[in-house]
């Protein structure tokens, strides 16, 4: 009996992953939810695929957030904060066709699949924008993390 509580426990705690390197350093997991109107003027460039907007009221991700769609019923959203520093008065990205780009050192990242374009090969770590969901309902898009 001892032993197999003994075996249990070891599965339990082996089981846990407390791995963190994936963990971006720079960004907050700030939680909210944001529902967009896709029949107001301000959020109507999401009814076609590939026009990106800027969600920058308060409340949304650290500094905002991208929102595109990318597929006739799929979305994307992504953390307006450039991954690859902390929070600064550069930070906050501009949208730049199907791209965004940081004007702290002017990488730039795609908002269909959220990745670095431009990566140094200097041996940092970089790190891709950071997602959040983003959901269809009818005529509006909610977006959360």
């Amino acid at each position: 009996m001892k032993l197999r509580l003994a075996l249990l426990l070891a599965l339990v705690f082996l089981a846990c992953d407390n791995n963190t390197q994936n963990r971006n350093p720079f960004l907050q997991e700030v939680r909210f939810n944001f529902e967009l109107n896709l029949n107001l003027p301000l959020y109507t460039n999401l009814n076609n695929i590939g026009n990106p907007v800027y969600v920058g009221n308060a409340g949304v991700g650290t500094r905002g957030a991208f929102v595109m769609k990318t597929g006739p019923d799929s979305f994307m959203a992504y953390e307006a904060s450039c991954p690859n520093h902390a929070p600064n008065d550069c930070s906050t990205m501009t949208i730049d066709g199907q791209n965004v780009v940081c004007s702290c050192e002017e990488y730039t990242y795609n908002l269909f699949f959220g990745q670095q374009l431009d990566r140094p090969d200097n041996g940092n770590r970089f790190f891709n924008l950071l997602a959040y969901r983003a959901t269809q309902s009818g005529n509006s898009v909610l977006i959360s993390n």
